[in-house]
């Protein structure tokens, strides 16, 4: 019956939608222009997508940086002019985040990747070289690594190898991808290269995820917010921080910024590619099947992703690492049949 009632909402929704030519709510009125959100990481592709078609359709896209999490919790709230059409996300959407737009009547979602980023970490020019592994950022980062209170003061409380300054990463906030792409491939990564932990995750998930993610909070780890530039503008002035942010800013910013190798493998666009370096990982958007007619520029928009994504294509020039052939026809053909995403691939 739940399951009915959501359908019977999302059909009144889009057709509410199509009849005021866009219009999704009492507030909103129509609207002729798309609206995404999300990610700060895919924030600068699909910008970069909605600057070439706004020449071509006559409407400016709007694209709004607000993190993968917090743009999910926009994307899902309904359909309709008042609500996103796309939501940019650098990482996979969450089963209770489908969950939570299915009881909003967001009933039919797109799933489409774009392309792959890295989770990169960086310190200034003039930095002091720093090396390190997953486990030596869990051991630095985590509140309570491997179930004991974080007393780590200095890196070469980590390991003696490691340079004597204050641990001081710069990195994102919890509604952005980024950190729960950092949380996932990297520090509990560190956190697994203990058998106790491994057996924890089998006997108690919840403390296993508490002990293995959760970061801590006396001033090592600073949360930036929703803007990785200010990230790389506080590391490029202080050469004892580190940076935590999409590959993309720190190709960008290599005259003031260099790559921290991570495990031996340094963050390349080579590396990010084939996945050898530890914190690469998929870009993602989702879109909205229900407006793909009543916002008339919305299939321009998903559209000219397919010409910016490939090995020529002008995304690359911004920092995105082109996914395999095979990805990106699998995607185009997405797009082309706007194939709801199966909600069985979801975690």
């Amino acid at each position: 019956m739940k399951r009915y009632h959501s359908v019977c909402v999302a059909a009144i929704a889009s057709a509410a939608l199509a009849a005021c030519g866009g219009s999704g709510g009492s507030s909103g009125g129509s609207r002729d222009f798309v609206k995404a959100v999300g990610s700060s990481t895919v924030y600068p592709f699909a910008t970069a997508v909605a600057e070439k078609i706004a020449g071509e359709t006559g409407t400016s896209p709007v694209i709004e940086s607000t993190g993968t999490g917090g743009g999910m919790k926009l994307f899902c709230a309904g359909v309709g002019a008042d609500h996103p059409d796309v939501e940019n996300a650098s990482r996979r959407m969450k089963a209770s985040e489908y969950e939570m737009c299915q009881e909003n009547g967001v009933t039919e979602i797109v799933e489409i990747q774009v392309g792959i980023d890295g989770i990169a970490f960086a310190e200034a020019q003039n930095g002091p070289d720093m090396k390190l592994t997953p486990e030596e950022i869990y051991r630095a980062l985590a509140a309570n690594p491997f179930g004991e209170a974080n007393a780590a003061k200095n890196w070469n409380d980590i390991n003696p190898a490691l340079p004597a300054i204050p641990i001081l990463v710069y990195g994102p906030p919890t509604t952005s991808g980024t950190r729960d792409a950092l949380e996932e491939l990297i520090l509990e990564a560190g956190c697994k290269t203990s058998e106790d932990m491994k057996a924890l995750k089998k006997s108690d998930k919840e403390k296993y995820e508490a002990i293995c993610t959760d970061i801590r909070e006396d001033g090592a780890y600073v949360d930036s917010g929703e803007n990785d530039n200010l990230i790389v503008q506080k590391i490029a002035q202080n050469p004892k921080a580190v940076g935590v942010f999409g590959f993309s800013f720190l190709e960008e910013n290599s005259d003031s910024l260099k790559g921290i190798p991570m495990s031996g493998v340094q963050p390349t666009y080579e590396t990010i590619s084939d996945f050898s370096y530890p914190g690469a990982r998929p870009l993602y958007i989702y879109v909205k099947k229900a407006h793909v007619g009543p916002i008339k520029s919305l299939s321009a928009f998903v559209n000219e992703w397919t010409n910016a994504w490939g090995a020529d294509g002008y995304l690359k020039e911004k920092g995105m690492v082109i996914s395999p052939d095979d990805v990106r026809a699998k995607n185009a053909e997405v797009i082309a049949n706007m194939t709801p995403l199966d909600p069985a691939v979801l975690k």
